[in-house]
C-alpha cells in the first residue's frame, strides 16, 4: 500500500466504519468470517470491496467474476464520483431506513443499494461508448435483484431504494440527488416513442411504494408522490400527489420528505 492510499484509507470514514463493523461481525458469527474477509476485509477501499460484491453478484456461466471485477474495477478508477456516490447512498440508507443499523448491511445484503452501485458502473460504461457491457450489467442486475435500470438514466446520490422488488427506470429518466423510492416504483414512457420520453425526478422527492410516474414529466423537488399513485402531469415543487391519476392533494408536510420517510398524509385543519 502507497502512502497516498493508506492517507486515503485513514481518512474515510464510511470505509473505517464498514470494516470495523466488519470485526463485529467476526466476533459475533465466526461461521461467516470467510464471507466478511472476502467481502470487506481482504480490500483495501469500499471501491474494490463494491467491484468485488458485483462481481459475485452478477456472475454467470456466460460472463464470468473475474471480467466482471476487471470491469467495474476500471469504472472506479476512471471516476473517482463512482465511489463517492455510493459512500452517499451508505449514508442515505443508514439514515432513512430503520431497519439499516449499520453501514455494512447496504454492502452486505440490501439489494436496493446493490443494484445502484451496479447501475453506476453500467452507466460509466455507457458512457463511454461500451453499450453491450452496460446492457449486461443491467440485464444482470434486473436478473438477480429485480430491479430494472437502464443504464443511459442519470441518477444522482444519496440514493435509498427500500426493499427494492420491481423497481424499473427507463432510458431518459434523471433522478436529481437525495431521492427516496420503495418498493414497485416505475419511471416509465407512455407508448412506443422515442425520445426523451421518461419523467424528471427533482431532489428530495419521495416516491412512495407502487408510485408509477408516466412520460416526460417533471416531479418537482422535495414532493411526495403517495403509494399507489399514477403520475400523468408535472408535480410543482413540494407538494403531496395521490391518486389514479394522481392530484394534488396538499404541501409536502416538511423541507425533506425524502429525509423524513413520512408517508402518511397530514391534511389541514
Amino acid at each position: 500500500m502507497t502512502a497516498e492510499s493508506s492517507h486515503a484509507e485513514s481518512t474515510d470514514r464510511v470505509w473505517q466504519r464498514i470494516r470495523s463493523e466488519a470485526g463485529e461481525i467476526l466476533a459475533r458469527e465466526p461461521l461467516l468470517a470467510e464471507t466478511i474477509n472476502s467481502a470487506v476485509l481482504c480490500h483495501q477501499s469500499l471501491e474494490a470491496a463494491l467491484a468485488n460484491r458485483l462481481a459475485l453478484k452478477l456472475d454467470s456461466s456466460e460472463f464470468g467474476a473475474d471480467s466482471l471485477r476487471r470491469i467495474a474495477a476500471e469504472a472506479h478508477a476512471a471516476d473517482k464520483a463512482i465511489g463517492m456516490a455510493a459512500r452517499a447512498d451508505i449514508i442515505a440508507v443508514f439514515d432513512r431506513d430503520p431497519a439499516c443499523n449499520s453501514f455494512i448491511q447496504p454492502l452486505m445484503y440490501f439489494k436496493g443499494f446493490q443494484a445502484m452501485q451496479c447501475y453506476r458502473v453500467g452507466h460509466w460504461h455507457w458512457q463511454q461508448g461500451r453499450r453491450d457491457i452496460a446492457y449486461h450489467i443491467q440485464m444482470r442486475a434486473s436478473e438477480v435483484f429485480g430491479v430494472d435500470i437502464h443504464p443511459c438514466a442519470v441518477l444522482g446520490q444519496g440514493i435509498l431504494i427500500d426493499h427494492a422488488h420491481s423497481i424499473v427506470i427507463g432510458e431518459t429518466s434523471v433522478i436529481g440527488d437525495n431521492v427516496s423510492m420503495l418498493h414497485s416504483v416505475t419511471l416509465g414512457g407512455t407508448g412506443k416513442e422515442g425520445g426523451d420520453r421518461h419523467p424528471k425526478v427533482a431532489e428530495g422527492v419521495l416516491l412512495g411504494a407502487g408510485a408509477i410516474v408516466l412520460g416526460n414529466i417533471e416531479v418537482g423537488k422535495c414532493s411526495r408522490v403517495a403509494a399507489g399513485s399514477v403520475v400523468l402531469h408535472d408535480v410543482p415543487d413540494c407538494k403531496t400527489v395521490a391518486g389514479v391519476p394522481a392530484r394534488i392533494v396538499g404541501e409536502a408536510g416538511c423541507d425533506q420528505p425524502s429525509e423524513t420517510m413520512d408517508q402518511y398524509f397530514h391534511p389541514s385543519a
